[in-house]
């Protein structure tokens, strides 16, 4: 018979079964990033930096719990039941909380203020995190500018889809019009006669025509533990971007649907599809010459710039983010995680981790909201375009791309050996020159990176 659950039980005694219910709870949305930032040393140090979080993401990969990992880790420095539920409590996981200590968690609740229901369910029921709506009420001015940048309407129901549409410009389709112009959402891969084009976390992108012109339709589906309310806020964001910010480097919303079963968003269509496909030659595509990759990352800058020039922060600038049309032209898409500014010399803090971990700055991984965490994450696109090689890959050593630069540092490696093989036209001094960029990016310190303005001046030296 196993021993009861006590404060002083070392978590590393948990039973595989507990540590199991526990990561039920935590894993959905990457709730475990929460905990990691949080888990301190005796020191008082952060036990876990961006390098660790990115292992712990490749655990998903390979179908294994992040939360189970990393309790495996944490119980190695004999921390208790005790340690583990002050954490939970502090970070609002109440419910994996009362699985260990249930008394804990109810005098935890009578010492403070009462708490909606929804705290006590898993992470991807949850609303927004409270430190995110305390920001919002201690940073007033901010919040108030951001609302006169982003002055696109709230989610759009369908008493008011047509006067947002109006307010838009944007085309308001009906969820019939889009399941006709998709074949019904036809979710064979279009190499198959089918009309998926891919998929992501927030939903499945489908080709349709309309009107004489080829176009993208994504429809709006939890893929990944995502609630109702999250995909209000991506449909949302996404529109309010999208109605401010228009560039040729940055995708086209020619218009939306609000009235089905899930909101859609409809854009240009894409031939080439996403930089990170083209890269990898998917679908037998031929490999991007160094000159047209000089061009693509030359064209991303510009994107990023307008960003940032409008006081927009991405936070998820990656290779599958970068879609190309037929003449291999990049545009940025996904605008539903962006953030907008007054100011970019304060730094806003929420506890919603969000983006890809193999392309997160340090400061991300914290929580922070940064224009230099664009600039990081560009900086691993960088690496990409010179190497051909994915971010992340648990067959490959190093597993994480950003470990090259690591290798290069500590003249284990140089990047010439790592240049896409599949290339015939590259020259040592303008990859010299991108990795060069690239290293300035992927500084751990961001007021050590350049801003999107250098960026492009030095990408536009190199010779394409």
């Amino acid at each position: 018979m196993s021993k009861p659950v006590t404060t002083s039980t070392y978590v590393r005694c948990l039973s595989y079964g507990l540590v199991r219910r526990l990561a039920d709870f935590i894993d959905p949305q990457e709730g475990w990033k929460k905990l990691a930032v949080d888990i301190t040393d005796p020191s008082g140090e952060s036990r876990y930096n961006q390098m660790h979080i990115r292992r712990f993401e490749a655990f998903v990969q390979m179908g294994k719990s992040p939360t189970c990992e990393l309790l495996y880790d944490w119980g190695t420095t004999n921390c208790t039941v005790g340690d583990l539920v002050d954490l939970l409590i502090r970070n609002q996981f109440l419910a994996p909380a009362s699985l260990l200590l249930p008394e804990a968690v109810r005098m935890a609740q009578e010492v403070t203020l009462p708490l909606s229901s929804q705290e006590t369910l898993p992470i991807h029921e949850k609303q927004l995190p409270i430190q995110e709506k305390e920001v919002a009420s201690v940073k007033p001015v901010l919040v108030q500018s951001t609302e006169k940048q982003c002055s696109a309407p709230p989610y759009l129901s369908q008493e008011n889809s047509s006067s947002q549409s109006s307010n838009t410009d944007f085309h308001n389709f009906s969820f019939h019009d889009l399941e006709s112009v998709t074949n019904n959402f036809d979710a064979r891969p279009e190499s198959a006669g089918g009309n998926k084009l891919g998929e992501g976390g927030f939903g499945v992108v489908f080709k349709g025509y309309i009107s004489g012109r080829n176009v993208a339709v994504k429809k709006l589906v939890a893929m990944v533990d995502v609630s109702v309310q999250d995909l209000k806020q991506q449909f949302d964001q996404e529109i309010k971007m999208m109605a401010k910010c228009q560039h040729e480097n940055l995708v086209e919303l020619l218009g939306f649907s609000s009235d089905g079963a899930q909101p859609c968003l409809v854009y240009e269509y894409m031939p080439n599809g996403s930089l990170l496909d083209r890269l990898a030659c998917l679908d037998d595509t031929p490999p991007i010459s160094w000159n047209t990759r000089c061009k693509i990352v030359q064209g991303t800058a510009n994107g990023i710039n307008f960003l940032h020039e409008n006081n927009h922060i991405h936070r998820d600038i990656k290779s599958a983010n970068i879609l190309l049309t037929d003449t291999y032209m990049p545009k940025i898409s996904d605008f539903g995680l962006a953030r907008a500014s007054v100011t970019f010399t304060q730094t806003i803090m929420t506890e919603r981790i969000v983006g890809t971990a193999a392309y997160m700055a340090p400061e991300a991984l914290r929580g922070e909201i940064t224009p230099k965490s664009d600039i990081f994450s560009f900086g691993v696109v960088l690496l990409e375009i010179i190497t051909g090689l994915p971010p992340v890959d648990e067959n490959r050593e190093p597993q994480l791309l950003l470990s090259v630069k690591d290798e290069i540092e500590d003249e284990e490696a140089t990047i010439e050996d790592y240049v896409d093989e599949k290339m015939s036209d590259w020259d040592a001094p303008s990859v010299h020159k991108m990795y060069s960029v690239a290293h300035q990016c992927l500084n751990e310190k961001k007021n050590r990176r350049p801003d999107i303005k250098m960026v492009q001046q030095h990408l536009q030296e190199i010779k394409t």
